[in-house]
């Protein structure tokens, strides 16, 4: 037993020792650091920021988390895993006094050598007097700066600080392969260089090239050459540039090319005394320096090497602000015709903005090797931006070897607070010839519409009409019209319209946007001219109205508002289809059901004919929607929300197709044959008075003598309408209804059962037949054999009519209703009339 107890001892001794060796084995690749006490360089590696300690320094058994090599101090040590670089940094400094000592100047070295591969920055503290500035000279790879945030391809990154006295002030991160050549510096440096631990290099890149008093913060040096572009910034940006300082950048420009500047993005601080101010120094210019506010559109097509400089002033104490700047310089060849210029004259216009940008503005920014279009007001004032303003004449050229990458967008307000004073003034919603003439293709011009609650806005194309932009019928125009209705409570984007369809008005609730969009470049060749006409125009009931004459053998496709996405809860729309008297038009829903659930109220589609006597169609978002119909006359669509339920939305298309009317002589033939069998009718109807006068027990019953027994001819001499001549009173009631209130009261629960009717009410052609309000709706009793619907029930009619149910006897009486609750106008006006006769 002893014996193996001591086996097992050895053997763990083994294995820990084996442990020991595998932890150790990196220790065959050490690291021995010899740092001269005359170089003044310290080294230091260390834990990266927020990472647990898992691998350690160790040195003369001792395993540490950072060690810090001193001047004239010789350092071996290892690692304790296999892959320092992922947990361990390396920062070497190297202090330079140039105040009191000579100046190291030349190639700045990377040094010591022989350090381990870990991400390592390099940092020279460079002394100097405030009396002789420092100047760093980069290698032909020169730098690039970049934004704080912004990484640079190959990891490689200079940071460069500027020491006056004990203020630091960052003059900016740098990547390499760039324009920066040179930077001058006022005071002391501090010059950091990040490498990545996989890259060996062995050069930092710069020299210190000479002492010069610059009287500035700083002078940045930048060579452009060929067509290119740089962006800098002002020293501490996006933070605050130091109060009351210079800074100076200079540009070295190709003789054969072009610079122009751009500012993108700067604020001011609050100065209590001098003002923040861009200076430059331009060849040839008469009055260096030109002076320029950071607002202001900076000096453009600059022909010459130039110098730009940074004012600060001095800042309030209690409210300093910031001041900072982002900018770009583009270089390019001269363009061919910047010599060439336009005349943009907008005098006579009012309350336009037209603004010439190049594509994709804004969100669009230009790489670097891309050239870039410049519109300018004159030679030395270009933007990539130019906007214009009414009242005013321009004269503009473009700095641009391609138009076709320019696009202009303009804006004009129309308003009116009064309608007494707008209401007869139509204006003309047409792009004005100034800018149409531009060898610019248009891209948007938009029409702000503005007005009070109770005034609404009508728009009309007589001419050309419009057309609703449907996935069944596209444009073939080159340009369309986006309209959007913005009410305070209610925001409906109408659609999309464009010229040639048969849309004649559209009339909207006030605040209306209309957007003229271009689909190609054709716009400005258009051979069709532009009719869209605007007009102010009394209240309206619905949110939009459409007037529609359709043209004949054309099928057409209208839309509800908001499509696909729904109409807003407890909007109203309506459609008026005018259909010529010599015409039939032919009504389909492009779905069976409105296809919505509703939460609160009811959804309908009601249909309404222009006829005396007309049935009103009405459906419920329960309920099938009508089939297709042939409308003999003009007639209204109205489309009514409810509040939905959930997701569901009422999005609804409807077709009208309209054709010439065709005589048909069964017709004839038929109106012959009415008129005989009414004259048979009219005989046996006096032989019915005289059975009448004979009979002991007739019926309970009204007569009514003012029956008009005359067959209509024109509608202009039917003079009484339904309201005056009393044709709807019965002659025949039922002895419930006389009787109803006796029944009643023998046995207190039996009562008649009646329906209420009220018919549609309001001028014919006036107003669309909307249905009434929803804490008003009443269902409506349906035929078991009936396919359409019941009259719909209105609140307008103050007349109220009470119906018996028909007995058993009454066969003719039923069968006739059904016909009428089918749609059945195959016999108009006559039927009434029979039915009145042979009451009688």
């Amino acid at each position: 037993m002893r014996g193996v107890q001591t086996l097992c001892v050895s053997l763990t001794n083994f294995v820990n020792g084996l442990k020991t060796v595998k932890a150790l084995d990196y220790t065959a690749a050490s690291f021995t650091v010899s740092l001269h006490k005359a170089d003044n360089t310290t080294v230091t590696i260390k834990l990266k920021p927020s990472l647990p300690p898992n691998c350690r320094i160790h040195m003369k058994n001792v395993v540490m988390s950072e060690l810090k090599i001193k001047p004239g101090e010789n350092v071996t040590f290892t690692f304790t895993c296999s892959t320092p670089e992922k947990y361990l940094i390396m920062e070497i400094q190297k202090n330079i006094d140039c105040v009191s000592g000579p100046c190291p100047f030349g190639d700045v070295h990377l040094y010591p050598p022989g350090l381990p591969r870990l991400n390592r920055t390099y940092i020279w503290d460079v002394k100097a007097s405030t009396k002789a500035g420092l100047e760093l000279k980069f290698s032909t790879s020169w730098l690039r700066q970049i934004e704080p945030g912004e990484t640079c391809p190959d990891s490689i990154s200079y940071n460069i600080n500027s020491c006056i006295d004990k203020a630091t002030v960052n003059i900016g991160t740098f990547c390499r392969n760039g324009s920066v050549s040179r930077i001058k510096l006022l005071g002391g440096v501090v010059m950091s260089l990040h490498l990545p631990w996989h890259l060996p290099l062995t050069t930092s890149g710069f020299n210190i090239a000479n002492r010069a008093s610059i009287k500035r913060l700083s002078i940045i040096e930048s060579i452009l050459k060929g067509e290119s572009s740089i962006t800098l910034m002002s020293p501490n940006y996006p933070l605050g540039f130091p109060e009351d300082e210079l800074m100076t950048w200079q540009f070295v420009i190709p003789p054969n090319m072009r610079a122009s500047v751009f500012f993108h993005n700067y604020s001011l601080s609050n100065c209590e005394r001098k003002e923040e101010r861009v200076e430059y120094y331009i060849p040839g210019s008469p009055s260096n320096p030109e002076v320029f506010k950071l607002s202001d559109s900076q000096p453009a097509n600059i022909a010459g090497s130039f110098n730009m400089s940074l004012q600060g002033c001095d800042q309030d104490a209690q409210n300093p602000g910031i001041l900072r700047l982002l900018f770009q310089v583009v270089v390019q060849h001269p363009q061919v015709d910047e010599n060439v210029t336009h005349l943009v004259d907008l005098r006579k216009e009012k309350n336009v903005t037209v603004t010439i940008h190049s594509e994709g503005w804004p969100s669009h920014t230009p790489l670097m090797s891309e050239p870039i279009c410049l519109i300018c007001k004159d030679p030395r004032t270009c933007d990539r931006v130019l906007t214009l303003t009414s009242g005013a004449i321009y004269k503009i050229s473009f700095l641009c070897k391609d138009l076709s990458r320019l696009r202009i967008t303009a804006e004009k307000g129309i308003g009116c607070m009064d309608i007494r004073w707008c209401q007869r003034r139509i204006y003309s919603l047409s792009v004005p010839k100034a800018i149409t003439r531009l060898p610019i293709r248009l891209h948007t011009f938009i029409w702000k519409l503005l007005a009070t609650d109770m005034i609404n806005i009508e728009i009309t194309s007589q001419s050309l009409k419009l057309q609703q932009r449907v996935q069944e019928q596209r444009c073939n125009t080159s340009y369309g019209y986006s309209i959007v209705s913005a009410t305070p409570e209610t925001e409906l984007n109408v659609g999309v319209f464009c010229p040639g369809g048969s849309i004649e008005k559209i009339q909207m609730r006030n605040n209306i946007t209309i957007s003229l969009k271009t689909f190609g470049k054709g716009f400005i060749n258009e051979s069709i001219p532009q009719d869209l006409n605007m007009s102010f125009v009394p209240h309206i009931k619905d949110e939009c109205i459409f007037t529609v004459s359709p043209n004949p053998k054309a099928k057409v496709y209208l839309q509800t508002p908001n499509w696909p996405h729904g109409l807003p809860p407890y909007v109203s729309i309506s459609w008026f289809i005018v259909v010529p008297s010599k015409q039939t038009a032919r009504l389909g829903f492009s779905e069976d059901r409105m296809g919505i659930a509703c939460e609160t109220g009811r959804a309908y589609v009601n249909i309404k004919e222009e006829a005396l006597g007309a049935e009103e169609i009405v459906r419920r978002e329960d309920e099938l929607l009508p089939q297709p119909r042939n409308m003999l006359h003009s007639f209204w669509v109205n489309v009514s929300n409810c509040r939905p339920v959930d997701k569901t939305q009422l999005a609804l298309q409807f077709w009208v197709t309209s054709a010439d009317k065709q005589i048909d002589l069964g017709i004839i033939l038929a109106v012959v044959a009415g008129a005989g069998v009414l004259t048979v009718i009219g005989l046996a109807v006096c032989c019915v008075k005289k059975k009448k006068k004979k009979t002991q027990n007739p019926m309970v019953g009204v007569y009514n003598s003012n029956v008009n027994t005359q067959v209509p001819g024109r509608e202009g001499l039917f003079r009484k309408g339904r309201k005056n001549n009393e044709s709807h009173v019965y002659a025949v009631i039922d002895d419930a209804v006389v009787y109803g209130h006796l029944l009643k009261e023998s046995n207190g629960s039996l009562s008649p059962e009646v329906d209420v009717y009220r018919p549609f009410d309001g001028p014919i052609g006036s107003l669309p037949p909307s249905p009434p309000p929803f804490s008003f709706r009443k269902d409506i009793k349906r035929s078991s054999n009936t396919e359409e619907e019941p009259l719909p029930l209105t609140d307008t009619d103050q007349d109220t009519y009470t119906f018996a149910h028909q007995k058993s006897g009454q066969s003719e009486d039923n069968g006739d209703a059904n016909k009428k609750d089918k749609g059945d106008t195959s016999v108009p006006l006559l039927e009434n009339k029979e039915r009145d006769d042979l009451v009688e």
